[in-house]
C-alpha cells in the first residue's frame, strides 16, 4: 500500500504541470482514467463477492497511468472505457494484485490503440493547444533526431500524451521512489543504457531519445511495477534491455494501422512484450537455496 501511494505522489508532479500546460481537459482525461479504473475494481470484486481492496491505491495509479497516457484530444470515455478494461481483464480476471501476468495500465493503453485509434489525434502544442507534430513523427518524416530544443523536451513544452510531456518532473518523481526503494532501478537503467547505445550507432544525440516520447515514464514508472516485473537482478536488467531495445525498434520502423495511425512510440508493446518473459526470468535467476 505505501508503494502505491507513493507512486500517485511521484506521479503528482508531472500530473499537476499537465494541467497547466495543457489546461482543464487534461484534469479531465486524468480523472477519467482514475474514477474508471477505482470504480471498475470495487464493482469487480463487489459483484464477485472479494474483498474490495480499492484503498491499497494500485487502481488509482493504474488510472492515473493510463489518463496521463493519452492525448487532451483523445475523448473521456475513452480513457474511462479503456482503464476499466484495463482492470478487469488486465487484473482481476487474471487473478488480482499480485497474480496478474501484465501490467494493467499498459494493458488497457493497447486496448485504447486499438479500439480508439484515431481518437489520440491530433496532437497539442503545450499553452496555444495548436495542433502539431511529436518530435517522434518528425524523427519518422525526416530521419532526423533533431529540429526540437532539448531543452524544451527536458522541461516539458512539446506536443505529446497528458503525462510524457515533462522528463524533468518525472525523474524527479522517480528519484523519491528510488530513495524510498520502491522501484526496481536496474530496470530503468539497462533501458535507458540500450537507447543510449543504439543512438550513438546510428550517429543520433542519444538525449533526444531519451525526453522524446514517452521511453522515462514508460521506463520508470511502468516497467518497474513490481507485480508485473522481474524479482531478480539479473531478470531485471534483461528485462530493461528488452523494453529499450523494443522502443527503439518501434521508434525507427513503427507500425502502421491501415488508413487510421502509424505508431511511432513502442513503449506499451515493449512493457507488454517483455511481461511475457517474466515468468521465464524469474525461475532462471532465482537465487540457489543457501546450505
Amino acid at each position: 500500500m505505501k508503494m502505491m501511494y507513493g507512486m500517485l505522489m511521484a506521479l503528482t508532479p508531472a500530473a499537476l504541470w499537465s494541467i497547466y500546460v495543457f489546461g482543464p481537459q487534461a484534469l479531465v482525461r486524468i480523472l477519467a482514467g482514475v474514477v474508471a479504473a477505482v470504480a471498475a475494481e470495487a464493482v469487480f470484486q463487489k459483484l464477485t463477492r472479494q474483498k474490495i481492496t480499492v484503498k491499497d491505491g494500485s487502481a488509482a495509479v493504474t488510472g492515473l497511468l493510463l489518463g496521463m497516457a493519452v492525448s487532451i484530444s483523445t475523448p473521456w470515455y475513452a480513457v474511462s472505457v479503456s482503464a476499466a478494461f484495463g482492470i478487469i481483464a488486465g487484473k482481476q480476471l487474471l487473478g488480482g494484485f499480485g497474480k496478474n501476468l501484465f501490467n494493467p495500465a499498459m494493458f488497457g493503453r493497447l486496448f485504447y490503440l486499438f479500439v480508439f485509434p484515431d481518437s489520440i489525434l491530433p496532437w497539442r502544442q503545450p499553452f496555444d493547444l495548436a495542433t502539431a507534430a511529436t518530435p517522434l513523427e518528425v524523427l519518422r518524416e525526416t530521419g532526423e533526431a533533431a529540429g526540437v530544443p532539448i531543452l524544451e523536451m527536458f522541461l516539458g513544452l512539446i506536443p505529446g500524451t497528458i503525462g510524457e510531456v515533462s522528463s524533468l518532473l518525472l525523474l524527479i518523481g522517480f528519484s523519491f521512489l528510488v530513495y524510498r526503494k520502491f522501484v526496481r532501478w536496474r530496470i530503468p537503467a539497462a533501458a535507458f543504457s540500450v537507447v543510449l547505445v543504439l543512438a550513438l550507432v546510428a550517429g543520433h544525440n542519444p538525449l533526444f531519445y531519451f525526453f522524446a516520447g514517452s521511453l522515462v515514464v514508460g521506463a520508470c514508472f511502468m516497467a518497474t511495477d513490481p507485480m508485473t516485473s522481474p524479482k531478480f537482478p539479473k531478470g531485471q536488467l534483461i528485462f530493461g534491455a528488452g523494453v529499450g531495445l523494443i522502443i527503439m525498434l518501434m521508434r525507427w520502423y513503427g507500425w502502421q494501422t491501415p488508413g487510421v495511425y502509424e505508431f511511432t512510440e513502442g513503449t506499451t508493446f515493449a512493457v507488454l512484450t517483455m511481461n511475457l518473459f517474466v515468468p521465464f526470468l524469474n525461475r532462471k535467476f532465482k537465487p540457489a537455496p543457501k546450505r
